[in-house]
């Protein structure tokens, strides 16, 4: 087999150099600045995040960067170059052109922020942007690589245009800016785990997000101090929300929770079979068991983050794995999210001796996540790059993930 693929990670000052020097290579002129914000990795409660439930993320080490400038017409000018693009790509769009549904394309995460910002009153002037952006979280594996984006360009346009509300009050603004963005421009639905993970983030802290009271609180995760590590494997295969899988399932349990509110409850208050007697569905009807399955993952994935988070206080790293197993079985059977290529890597994690092992993210691709004693971690590679080899899948890649800051300024 070829070589394994660790995934490229820049320091600050090296990303700040590419990024600036792209700027002025396009633009002729130097940026006013340069915004930081992470990917981040789901530890732990995955689609729950839009049915009032909790999720423990962490933000990574990989940024994306983005330089800019201000304007005094409508028009955003981008240029990227991101990871797998040999070539920067350019495009350029009038402010007055973006709205519900355009553009749909990846420069909607960034248009669409600044859109959703003038949209809240959040930006003291509404004129458009020079943006230059290079990044090295990976695209497509599941690692919010978007919301990466949408957080750097919301903290670039409050600096370059001018923020009407002050620090405290305006990342609560981003993160509904930068979910609208997503939702509304884009098309693809986020419940606003990603924008939060990559705005408020700590080093060597998870963040529980608690989305039925809208509050987050910080867990210390050392996993490195306790000679673990928590291996991250992009499968490689295609991650798109955009395609109609997640809305799917996000349009039935958002009609489940409406139904709840009605009862003045939440999954919390009720079994799945409570649950079910309210929505009206027996055991005979046609989709009963679909509903079954979903609302059951949705219950136990809130019950299982919880205890998950008594874990990583308790340092009880064995429980810890047992129920990102648990996590992962039930968004393969129950949510059915998990492809074969995301299951054979988490089964040839577990293989080589992994603590535990899941997917994370929204699933249909993407990357899973393994806790592994430090020794083991090459032995884990091997066994996941073996077991893809042996089924015809796609090479993977890897990095290792380190709870790492938020988004901020770096020049």
């Amino acid at each position: 087999m070829a070589t394994t693929h660790w995934a490229k990670t820049r320091t600050e000052k090296e990303l700040i150099d590419d990024v600036t020097a792209l700027f002025a290579s396009t633009y002729g002129e130097k940026a006013v600045g340069v915004w930081a914000a992470p990917g981040r990795v789901n530890l732990i409660g995955d689609h729950v995040d839009y049915a009032e439930g909790i999720c423990l993320p962490f933000a990574l080490e990989q940024l994306t960067v983005v330089a800019a400038a201000g304007r005094n017409d409508n028009t955003v000018n981008i240029v990227s170059l991101l990871p797998g693009e040999e070539e920067p790509q350019k495009t350029s769009i009038d402010l007055e052109e973006v709205g519900k549904g355009n553009p749909r394309s990846w420069a909607g995460y960034v248009v669409g922020v600044i859109w959703a910002l003038n949209k809240a009153n959040a930006l003291v002037c509404k004129t458009g942007m020079d943006i230059a952006i290079v990044s090295d979280v990976p695209v497509g594996s599941g690692l919010s690589s978007s919301a990466a984006l949408e957080c750097s360009t919301a903290l670039a346009a409050a600096d370059v245009k001018g923020a009407s509300f002050r620090q405290m009050a305006m990342y609560p603004v981003m993160v509904e800016a930068t979910m609208r963005a997503e939702n509304d421009v884009v098309g693809a639905s986020t419940g606003g785990l990603d924008q939060r993970t990559s705005l408020y983030s700590k080093k060597n802290q998870a963040l529980e997000i608690d989305f039925l009271y809208d509050e987050f609180s910080y867990v210390p995760c050392n996993f490195e101090e306790h000679g673990l590590a928590l291996l991250v494997a992009d499968t490689n295969a295609p991650h798109k929300l955009i395609d109609g899988q997640y809305g799917s399932r996000r349009g039935l349990i958002d009609g489940v929770t409406e139904v709840l509110r009605k009862k003045d409850g939440t999954y919390r208050d009720f079994t799945v079979e409570q649950v079910l007697e309210m929505l009206g569905k027996a055991p005979e009807c046609s989709d009963y068991d679909v509903y079954l399955r979903r609302v059951r993952h949705i219950i136990s994935e809130t019950r299982r983050t919880k205890n998950a988070v008594s874990a990583l206080h308790d340092g009880d790293f064995a429980k810890f794995g047992s129920l990102m197993v648990e996590s992962h079985v039930s968004l393969r059977d129950d949510y059915e999210v998990v492809t074969p290529e995301l299951d054979s890597a988490v089964n040839a994690a577990l293989s080589a001796g992994a603590l535990g092992a899941r997917m994370t993210g929204g699933g249909f691709g993407g990357s899973i996540i393994a806790l592994v004693r430090q020794e083991d971690v090459e032995a884990t590679v091997a066994s996941i790059r073996e077991a893809s080899h042996t089924r015809g899948f796609a090479e993977p890649s890897f990095l290792t993930a380190k709870p790492s800051r938020g988004a901020r300024r770096l020049s």
